[in-house]
């Protein structure tokens, strides 16, 4: 009996650990789930780890010299990655005879004779590599050759999955992407042991995850043309290497007069020796860059030059050889406009039949054996609407409409094409309403929720997105990597999370929620408005206290990071400045001199001296901008950074950039005995909160009537109705004021409005009666299926709901005031019978409608003019 009892003990505290570690490792899969999903590195010994680095000793590396020789360039990266870590050089040896007690073995299935003779005893399996995409494995293996205790075996199913488990162990021993390109350091360790088990990120979602450099001039450009010559092999070794680093596999190389094969034709030899995937452009058919295209060629136009085209294109065939490319097809105008006034079906079609059959001839293989991308952008989507024909093995390269919103996804009920569909999404762009290539403006959470949109429409082929000059995108280009590897691993509730892994990531541990915070919300805040389209009247200096509210907000961030700064290990300190710092304070600097100009404006016309400090204030905030840039271009990193932020971004009067920076105008008054006072901002500030504290608000439910309106934030709903089908989903932090809420899942058919329809019930209290607006702010997405809008319907109580369309003016001024205010705000009109309290109700019709605000008006013009907005009323609950 006694027996009986230690034993249910012992098995109860066995049960008990396991249970604990279980739910400690699915906590630590959940909340580690983009950048490190599995922590396998530890700095602690035990008998079942694999000593990596131990006692003074390192393990030696392995790999069979008949492998592929990205994957013997890349554990050389690996080799030295170890030493910055461990300051130990472990030993690349020839032979596995030479082996001693540890090693690691790095190889390729079915490359290296290795690996195949470890899968053919058993000792690592096979079938967990063969046939897959981009996979690898890494595991002990004990006694796995004569004379050797354990190995540590990093296996791939391909080149491109040997590689990434090699820049996986990498990353775990410490070493970010960013070492490089945004010199973050590499912390010591003299301990370094990898656990037990079979470590693999399995198969990428995503087929190709890739970046596009553009828009280079005259930041990366002024760059690389002072570190390294130009757009050469070395430049490219450094952008390789950093995509591959991230499980990226695919590039668009720079094309502002840059010709990537023919500037030096070693970039196309080495990017095949990594197993980077090149692309050329939407408008860059056939591999060959449009800075090829000379005036000897003749004209850009199939209808009077087909034969120079021809033999453009097949030279850009012949060139290619057999490196892995995805070939892009199709045909725009000269410098990427439209090819022809109004549509050319008939004319496309017969370049691309041209293009496909160059492609056969020179390859001596089917046309369709050659991966291929056809991009509908712009005025190519119009075609291909109305009825242009694809080959079924191409894939349909869809776009969003250069601002982060998805112009065009497959029909839900579309039959599925061999060739599949891809993304091109921008975090940079030159065109209308306005150029924005400065500086960071891209919320991961809008990101994340226009690419899950178009992940559950089944666009998985290729994600690529235009990066400008890669710095200083560095956040967002890795938060876009992470997802198309596996999108599912995403949600709305752990986006949150990803801030706080990456800070921690890059910041070893210091300062990670405050640095996460900072990450968050000065995307936030960018976002609410491209720098290059801020001025004097963005912001209300009159309304809502709006402008002082925004540069104070700015102004915490500031006080926060340059608090961080201070506090920092001095390592670590250039990367701050990149990735935290300088966004920060040029970001705030800049909002706070277009403030400043306002002010000065104002007090300018009232006559008022003031105008005259806020003028030297604009002087002073204009040169500091400058100061902030000339810090990162000569003391950062020692000058390493010189010319990366030269993009000219104030002083915009049209779209297209001003030759360089111009300070606003502003007013001085000259000083007499006969100045007049005027009346101060804080004076004509509009407080607006007069709700009589001492009324009996007993009976009052919801937010209440003050002033003429009601402002609520989307998320403060009452009450949310799911269905079987979709719920009512929250995203925090998107948008320009709180969260944002849409319905999940995105994939599904409209929902025709029912008692038991979904909706969001919002409870508010009436002061008036009669006539009312009610302003619904939404994100700014596109109708992206055909039809002739997406809808939601809206009510007051018990009456009949009416329908809504967000995109009811689909004209291109409609859209371009939208994207600029990165807003699309819908106005319905209701009948209140009675004040007191009501229920708003917002009706889920389609899908992919991102909610962020509501303000009703009560009174006509009491909703004073503002960027944000009304701040959000009173809730008695």
């Amino acid at each position: 009996m006694q027996t009986k009892k230690i034993y249910d003990s012992m098995f109860l505290k066995i049960k008990t650990s396991y249970l604990i570690l279980l739910l400690f490792l699915i906590g630590l899969s959940t909340n580690s789930y983009a950048i490190n999903p599995e922590k396998y590195v530890v700095n602690r010994a035990s008998n079942e780890n694999f000593p990596l680095v131990s006692k003074g000793k390192i393990a030696s590396i392995f790999v069979d010299d008949k492998d592929y020789a990205g994957v013997l360039k890349v554990a050389g990266h690996l080799e030295n990655d170890l030493f910055k870590v461990s300051d130990l050089h472990p030993k690349r040896i020839k032979k596995i005879s030479e082996a001693e007690d540890f090693i690691v073995i790095i190889g390729t299935l079915g490359k290296s004779k290795f690996i195949d003779q470890l899968a053919k005893q058993g000792k690592i399996d096979a079938k967990a590599l063969q046939g897959k995409w981009e996979k690898f494995t890494t595991q002990i293996v004990e006694n796995p050759f004569k004379g050797i205790k354990k190995a540590l075996v990093i296996a791939g199913s391909d080149k491109r999955g040997t590689i990434y488990g090699i820049y996986d162990l990498s990353n775990q021993i410490g070493v970010s992407p960013w070492y490089y390109w945004a010199d973050v350091p590499v912390k010591k360790q003299s301990e370094l042991h990898v656990l037990p088990g079979i470590h693999s990120q399995g198969e990428p979602k995503v087929k190709y995850r890739g970046i596009f450099i553009n828009d280079e001039a005259p930041a990366l450009s002024g760059w690389a043309f002072e570190k390294f010559g130009g757009f050469n092999s070395k430049f490219y070794d450094k952008v390789f290497e950093l995509i591959l680093r991230m499980k990226g596999n695919y590039l668009w190389p720079a094309m502002w007069g840059r010709m990537f094969y023919v500037e030096d034709p070693q970039n196309a030899v080495l990017a095949d020796k990594y197993g980077i995937v090149m692309g050329t452009s939407h408008h860059e058919p056939l591999t060959r860059a449009h800075a090829e295209w000379g005036k000897a060629n003749g004209k850009w136009d199939f209808n009077t030059n087909s034969e120079a085209l021809i033999n453009f294109w097949k030279d850009g065939i012949k060139r290619m050889g057999n490196k892995e490319t995805i070939v892009t097809i199709g045909m725009r105008g000269d410098g990427d406009e439209p090819m022809t006034e109004g549509t050319a079906i008939e004319l496309l079609e017969n370049i691309v039949k041209t293009q496909r059959n160059i492609i056969a001839e020179v390859t001596k293989k089917p046309a369709q054996e050659t991966p291929q991308m056809w991009a509908l952008y712009k005025e190519v989507q119009d075609y291909y609407d109305k009825g242009m024909t694809v080959p079924d093995d191409v894939t349909l390269l869809l776009c969003d409409d250069n601002w982060g919103n998805i112009r065009k996804l497959p029909e839900l009920d579309s039959k599925p094409r061999k060739g599949g569909y891809g993304i091109y999404y921008h975090y940079d762009y030159v065109g209308g309403p306005r150029n924005y290539k400065w500086i960071n403006t891209n919320q991961i959470e809008r990101v994340w929720e226009q690419m899950d949109l178009a992940y559950q429409y089944g666009v998985d082929k290729i994600w690529i997105v235009n990066v400008g000059d890669i710095k200083p995108m560095e956040f967002p280009i890795e938060f876009f990597l992470d997802m198309a590897w596996n999108p599912e691993k995403f949600n709305a509730e752990n986006l949150e999370q990803y801030y706080v892994n990456w800070a921690k990531e890059n910041f070893d541990n210091q300062f990670t929620e405050e640095i996460a915070e900072i990450l968050k919300l000065y995307t936030k805040y960018n976002s609410r408005r491209k720098p290059e389209l801020l001025d004097a009247k963005t912001y209300s200096i009159v309304n809502f206290n709006e402008a002082d509210r925004v540069v104070s907000h700015y102004q915490k961030l500031v006080e926060k990071a340059n608090s961080i700064n201070e506090k920092l290990k001095p390592e670590y300190k250039d990367a701050f400045y990149q990735l935290v710092l300088f966004p920060v304070l040029a970001s705030a600097n800049l909002n706070e001199m277009y403030v400043a100009t306002a002010k000065n404006h104002l007090y300018a016309e009232q006559g008022n001296v003031i105008a005259n400090e806020y003028a030297e204030k604009v002087k002073k905030l204009f040169e500091k901008d400058a100061e902030l840039t000339n810090y990162y271009h000569t003391q950062l990193a020692n000058g390493k950074w010189n010319h990366m932020m030269s993009q000219t971004h104030i002083g915009y009067d049209n779209w297209q950039q001003p030759e360089k920076n111009v300070m606003p105008k502003t007013k001085t008054i000259e000083i007499s005995n006969k100045v007049q006072a005027g009346v101060s901002i804080e004076d004509s500030s509009k407080a607006r909160t007069s709700i009589n504290k001492n009324r009996d608000l007993d009976h009052f439910r919801g937010f209440v009537e003050d002033n003429g309106f009601i402002s609520i934030e989307s998320k403060n709903y009452s009450k949310a109705i799911n269905s079987d089908a979709v719920k009512w989903t929250i995203i925090p932090n998107l948008g320009k004021t709180d969260s944002g809420i849409t319905i999940k899942p995105s994939n599904i058919k409209s929902i025709e409005i029912s008692e038991r329809s979904p909706r969001l019930e919002y409870n508010v209290h009436f002061f008036s009666k009669g006539k009312i607006k009610v302003n619904v702010y939404f994100s700014p997405t596109i109708n992206f299926k055909i039809g002739d809008g997406l809808k939601y319907g809206i009510g007051f109580d018990d009456e009949k709901p009416q329908i809504m369309n967000l995109n009811a003016d689909s004209s291109e001024k409609a859209w371009a005031e939208s994207v600029a205010n990165n807003i699309k705000i819908i106005t319905s009109t209701h009948e209140i019978e009675n004040s007191g309290n009501h229920i708003l109700k917002i009706y889920a019709i389609d899908s992919a409608l991102v909610l962020q605000k509501i303000a009703i008006e009560t009174e006509e013009g009491k909703v004073l003019e503002s960027y944000l907005g009304p701040p959000e009323s009173f809730m008695k609950e």
